[in-house]
């Protein structure tokens, strides 16, 4: 009975000194690339604070999307870190649905975060997300198979140059094909792709007026020629493809070009990952029109890490927050996998690191492209936002569109019926929310 007592007394002046049971954070993420890595990498993050301990829920892009959303508008407490994007954090913020980070510490360098990214993220000068990487978009093709068709990627490509050049190159007997994109229905998935290319032809998802656009002269061209190309010179059940399908398909070889985010640029170029390593050249994303919106039709995206308000972790998590996203974690993952592999698209000082830009050769089209994307609302489109618009309802409506957009694609439906659905969805919905009186 004293053995006890005397137990009893240590594990009070235990807790009474501040040796207490790890905290323990649960992190929704996505699966893509760079967020397994930063997994692989926690350990490191435990070491120096044995007081935290985390717990990893990872999930495919389009369930990730659901679940955080789900779990946050209900106040679920599941998540004490979201995996979270450009498109909420200025929804989420005006609901006050997440905790400003504040106190992320005197050596995080806030001022360092590249200006479009950090404006994207913050709500009245306040950051409310950190961005873990951040991109845009970007053409990657095969340097081998561009000379074989005896062809020279412009400067600045146009639609009609890469409609010639995926003919060219595409050689199916050999499983190769001419180009490769998003197929997979999702407003992240393949609305992503084709609201930026209905942007590269000079259309919007809305108008002025909230007048959905999916009908316009723009979204038609770009949803016929999208249809077209991957009918004839796209890979077999493009359909189902997202973005780390075509990731894979290109690092198979299986690919002569591919429009898409230029954060994949570093998987491509890596012999580990990718059997065409040496052989990738990187171009601006595609144009459809004489003069292309944003100088290119450029997106703007960032995989952050958020803290919902319901959270009862909010120190620990931000602790985690700012270790995640620091340039001592660049340096990090630098001398763990090479500076190649180190996340892009979120600092300043990652840009003009030379041993970054040495090893990145991919590093100075993705600044470009980050810093020419300008997502404000203006006179042409009342919303904020490229690739999405940050209202509470795109999310079901961009799905719902990617669906239609998916059926044309592989044969069920028409482009033509396809974009009447979604004309008829979106104005339904836009009238119900009452955007349009």
């Amino acid at each position: 009975m004293h053995s006890l007592k005397v137990l009893a007394g240590a594990v009070s002046l235990l807790a009474l000194c501040g040796v207490a049971r790890a905290e323990t954070l649960t992190i929704g993420t996505v699966n893509n690339n760079d967020m397994i890595r930063m997994q692989g990498l926690t350990s490191e993050f435990t070491k120096a604070h044995p007081d935290i301990q985390v717990n990893w829920v990872t999930l495919e892009e389009n369930i990730l999307r659901q679940r955080v959303t789900t779990d946050i508008a209900t106040k679920g407490g599941q998540f004490d870190i979201m995996t979270i994007g450009t498109y909420e954090v200025p929804i989420w913020s005006k609901q006050q649905w997440l905790a400003p980070l504040d106190n992320l510490g005197a050596d995080y360098d806030a001022d360092d975060l590249l200006p479009p990214i950090r404006a994207a993220l913050s709500t009245d000068g306040k950051l409310y997300a950190a961005p873990f990487y951040a991109e845009s978009v970007m053409t990657l093709y095969r340097t081998d198979l561009m000379e074989k068709a005896g062809l020279t990627m412009p400067e600045k490509p146009t639609w009609d140059f890469i409609a010639e050049a995926a003919e060219k190159m595409t050689d199916k007997s050999a499983g190769v094909y001419g180009i490769c994109l998003r197929g997979k229905a999702g407003w992240g998935e393949n609305m992503a792709f084709l609201g930026n290319m209905a942007r590269g032809f000079g259309a919007n998802y809305f108008d002025a007026s909230w007048q959905p656009q999916f009908e316009s002269e723009g979204w038609k061209k770009a949803v016929t020629l999208y249809v077209d190309l991957l009918t004839k010179y796209g890979p077999p059940g493009v359909a189902s493809n997202g973005f780390n399908e075509t990731l894979s398909l290109f690092g198979q070889g299986k690919c002569g070009m591919w429009m898409d985010a230029t954060v994949a640029a570093s998987f491509v170029t890596d012999p580990k990952q990718s059997q065409v390593a040496d052989k990738v050249g990187f171009a601006p994303a595609p144009c459809g029109t004489q003069n292309c919106p944003n100088e290119g039709a450029n997106w703007l995206w960032a995989w952050s890490l958020a803290i919902p308000s319901s959270s009862q972790k909010k120190e620990a998590a931000e602790t985690f927050i700012a270790w995640a996203t620091s340039k001592a974690y660049a340096e990090l993952v630098a001398s763990k996998e090479g500076w190649a592999n180190v996340p892009p698209g979120t600092r300043t000082s990652l840009y003009e690191n030379p041993d970054y830009t040495k090893a990145a050769p991919f590093a100075a089209q993705t600044l470009a492209a980050i810093n020419k994307a300008d997502p404000s609302a203006g006179p042409d489109k009342p919303y904020v936002g490229l690739q999405f618009a940050a209202i509470p309802q795109f999310q079901g409506l961009g799905t719902a569109v990617g669906q239609q957009m998916s059926a044309a694609l592989s044969g069920a439906s028409t482009v033509d019926a396809a974009l009447a659905a979604a004309q008829s969805a979106a104005t339904r919905e836009m009238t119900r929310a009452g955007y349009i009186k």
